[in-house]
Parts: C-alpha cells; sequence; structure tokens
C-alpha cells in the first residue's frame, strides 16, 4: 500500500514538472501534485460547494383571542421606563408577567425573556414585569433594583406590591408566580400560560403578532 501512494505522489511530481516546463503555472502544477498525493482532495472541494438544505418553516397558526387586557391599578411604582400606565404601552405586541425575584420559577424564565428582547426589541414589542411580592424581602425596593440588576432583567417593571393586579389578573382561589400573558396591538390578550416552558410557542406567539397585526378597533 505504502508503495502505490508512493508511486502516485512520483507520477504527480513528474506531471507538475512537465507542466512547468511546457508553459503551465506554478499554482496549477501545485494543485495538480497535491491532488495526486491525496486522490479525495477534489472529491472533498467538491462536496464542500454543495450548498446546505434549507428547511422550510412550518406555518404559524393564529393565537386564540381571549378577549381585552384588564387594566393594572394602584401600581407602587416604575422601574426602568418612563411608563406611568400599562397604556403606555398601547399599540405593541406587550409581554406581561407576573413574577418576583425570589421565585425559582421566574428565574428560569429570564432567559428566555432575555432572548425575545433581544430578537424582537426593535420591532413593536416590548415586556412588562408585574413584580409582586411574595415574601417581605422581595417588597423592599433596594432589594428590587439589586435584582434586577444581578439577573440582567433590563424591561420596564411595574410594582404591585400589595399584589392587587396580581390577583386580580388571576381570578380564583389559586395565583402563580409566575403567569405570563401576550397582549396584541388591540389590547386583547393571545396568549396564557403558568410556570415554565412553552418558550418556543410564545417566541412563534410574538412573531406572529408583529407580523399579522390585527384590524384596528374602530374609533368610539
Amino acid at each position: 500500500m505504502g508503495r502505490i501512494i508512493a508511486t502516485i505522489i512520483l507520477i504527480g511530481g513528474i506531471a507538475a514538472i512537465g507542466w512547468v516546463a511546457f508553459g503551465g503555472s506554478d499554482e496549477t502544477a501545485q494543485a495538480v501534485a497535491t491532488e495526486a498525493a491525496d486522490p479525495n482532495a477534489a472529491a472533498d472541494a467538491e462536496t464542500a460547494e454543495q450548498p446546505a438544505p434549507t428547511a422550510t418553516p412550518e406555518p404559524i397558526e393564529e393565537p386564540e383571542n381571549y378577549g381585552p387586557r384588564m387594566d393594572l391599578v394602584d401600581i407602587d411604582g416604575w422601574l426602568q421606563t418612563d411608563a406611568t400606565s400599562i397604556d403606555d404601552f398601547n399599540g405593541q405586541v406587550l409581554l406581561v408577567e407576573m413574577w418576583t425575584f425570589g421565585c425559582f420559577n421566574c428565574k428560569a424564565r429570564i432567559p428566555h425573556n432575555q432572548s425575545y428582547y433581544e430578537e424582537f426589541g426593535d420591532e413593536n414589542f416590548e415586556i412588562l414585569g408585574v413584580h409582586a411580592p411574595e415574601f417581605s424581602f422581595e417588597a423592599d425596593l433596594a432589594n428590587i433594583e439589586e435584582a434586577l440588576d444581578r439577573l440582567d432583567v433590563t424591561w420596564p417593571q411595574a410594582l404591585d406590591m400589595e399584589k392587587k393586579n396580581f390577583r386580580a389578573w388571576q381570578p380564583g382561589s389559586t395565583n402563580y408566580w409566575p403567569r405570563t400573558y401576550v397582549i396584541d396591538q388591540n389590547g386583547d390578550i393571545r396568549y396564557d400560560h403558568i410556570g415554565e416552558g412553552r418558550y418556543e410557542e410564545l417566541r412563534e406567539t410574538i412573531r406572529f403578532l408583529i407580523e399579522n397585526p390585527p384590524e384596528p378597533r374602530p374609533a368610539t
């Protein structure tokens, strides 16, 4: 086997020398010698030049409409925004998340929210955290501000210290941290999820609403 390879290399070298002697370029001679030394080189190059197949995206189904969102009332302050009302976000696709910084499941959602913010932040999209503390240390403003910085939560926050909105938006005997909603440009809820998970479904909901805004409601 070694003798065969040596013979191939020798023939390639002789061919290269002959090419130069009869006016061929050094670059072409080098290519001939390389292919002789590695018979698979040309095949590998040809394979590498083939375009990679592209996946055809699946069509996105229109998200269900759960009806108009509620207001946020008696908010105890706003952080990381000039807004003073949820109405200031009207006309945008708005992700509203009920959360508190000490909640493990809430913190698990943060990297996904960060990815939505990075992907859609320049496309009429906003996130609004409604911070509703579970324990007293989570109601301390300095602790909230420190946690926002430490967790890299950069989107607007409405402070719901008495959990009035946290409870009003979740009627019934059980309320959840976290609970995530997506509000469309008309103020209707188009996504509602408790806890972790369904991250890609949420991403596709945001994308659909940005690309397919609902017809504006007639002025009343």
